[in-house]
């Protein structure tokens, strides 16, 4: 059974009892998560950026975009418009593989891992957290990679507040610090 049969199965309606809810569409859901890698390195090498992007594809099984520098900032040397990352937006069933791959392989492979903080809500349900190494996936092959870097996962939910937000990746299996 995937992640999403059993979100619609079995964590949905457990969660509509849990958290008293009369309607089953108000039951928190996920929308979207977004994996994105940024890079100082790439204002000097164009060629870092097609190395993050291949390894972010690996991970993800989608092909990632470019993101440029909204703003010039001096003090890192940066222009308006420059590429300093990549970023992936997992919807559908890509994202509750992405989801189950994470929680079921990559977070028991993390050195001294002792769970997920709880703090890392922002207010309206959305979870964000880092990895400081993309070798952790285990798609990605050591001997492949030039350079270990970090990603940002941010998990984006219907959820009205922290409180539903983390019932529905409690239910998901997000391993939280106890």
């Amino acid at each position: 059974m995937t992640l999403k049969q059993k979100y619609y199965q079995e964590i949905r309606p457990k969660l509509q009892e849990e958290l008293g809810l009369k309607n089953i569409m108000a039951v928190p859901r996920l929308i979207k998560i977004v994996v994105n890698v940024g890079a100082k390195e790439a204002i000097d090498d164009k060629k870092v950026l097609e190395a993050i992007s291949s390894q972010l594809a690996t991970i993800t099984g989608q092909k990632p975009i470019i993101r440029n520098a909204k703003k010039s900032v001096a003090a890192f040397k940066l222009r308006e418009g420059q590429p300093v990352g990549v970023c992936v937006t997992l919807r559908g069933q890509r994202m509750y593989d992405f989801m189950e791959k994470l929680v079921t392989i990559v977070f028991p492979r993390v050195r001294d891992f002792h769970g997920t903080p709880t703090t890392s809500f922002d207010g309206h349900g959305n979870y964000s957290l880092g990895l400081q190494e993309q070798i952790v996936f285990p798609e990605i092959e050591y001997s492949q990679i030039d350079k270990i870097r970090g990603l940002e996962v941010t998990i984006a939910t219907s959820a009205r507040d922290d409180d539903q937000g983390m019932a529905l990746l409690k239910a998901f299996g997000m391993p939280f610090v106890k």
